[in-house]
């Protein structure tokens, strides 16, 4: 069955000149975005049910999660905003002919087509952060749910409120005053917008305070079970490439990871957060 035309986006305006840039299909195998990556394959394959359960990926980007659940035997959906995005993950399933994904739309996490109660697990991995009202946010918690068959899981990705402090520290940013407006407001209100040309200083975005995700995910009829860190202090490394490619170290920065991964105390930590809630 061939796949259905793609249809324009349905992602904010400010939103898509980002991603059309292409940076979000290399951007997981490079830098400490890999750290990312394998914890967050972790905390995917300790907390999902076994294969083949049927798992839709809500903003599942260029489908590298998608693939990889398609190669451990799921069956996997994917949706996301940004037409590149679904064309990527259409190309990067045909390159696994043999694990490939059962079907690729554009879609509004706000307003899925799939029917209710069609998915074993939900992966929401780019939609808390990219709805920046918190009405858009509960309305994509509650379509997650909605599709959720009795005693599904959703797990959901968001940005720590402290990220942009801490990477600009890290980038050594704080030196170019724009990003400092950026940053002294991500932590206010957590609203962060980039004036600038600069890719290196993200789009249009809700950065999440950790304690916040718990009440989006009950006030949308789920049980919340768990907020985890992400990287934890790994991703800081100056020289974090060094430290990846050599195995010994790249076993002592996951296992770091884990080790704080609950601390309530350092969850913002990390870049990135993961809220596990049931239906």
């Amino acid at each position: 069955m061939s796949e259905p035309a793609l249809g324009p986006s349905p992602a904010l305006p400010e939103i898509a000149p980002h991603y059309d840039l292409g940076v979000e299909e290399p951007r997981l195998s490079q830098g400490s975005s890999q750290l990312e990556f394998a914890r967050t394959c972790e905390v995917i394959a300790r907390y999902f049910p076994g294969p083949p359960a049927d798992v839709l990926d809500i903003g599942g980007g260029p489908g590298v999660y998608a693939c990889w659940l398609a190669r451990q035997g799921y069956r996997v959906q994917l949706v996301d905003a940004m037409p590149l995005h679904v064309e990527q993950a259409r190309r990067a399933s045909a390159r696994q002919p043999d694990y490939p994904l059962a079907a690729t739309a554009v879609g509004d996490a706000r307003r899925l087509d799939d029917a209710d109660q069609s998915a074993d697990a939900v992966l929401l991995m780019g939609p808390l952060y990219h709805l920046t009202e918190r009405s858009d946010r509960l309305a994509a918690w509650r379509e997650a749910r909605r599709v959720l068959r009795p005693g599904g899981i959703v797990l959901a990705a968001a940005i720590s409120r402290f990220a942009s402090t801490l990477d600009g520290l890290r980038m050594a940013a704080f030196d170019d005053p724009a990003f400092a407006t950026i940053a002294e407001r991500d932590l206010r209100d957590g609203q962060h917008r980039n004036p600038t040309d600069d890719p290196r200083y993200f789009t249009t975005a809700y950065f999440h305070h950790p304690d916040e995700l718990a009440s989006e995910a009950g006030e949308a009829g789920l049980r919340h079970e768990l907020t985890l860190g992400v990287e934890g202090p790994g991703w800081f490394l100056q020289n974090f490439d060094d430290w990846w490619s050599d195995v010994g170290r790249r076993d002592r920065l996951l296992k770091v990871a884990r080790a704080v991964e609950s601390e309530p105390s350092l969850l913002g930590l990390s870049a990135h957060l993961l809220t596990l809630a049931r239906k």
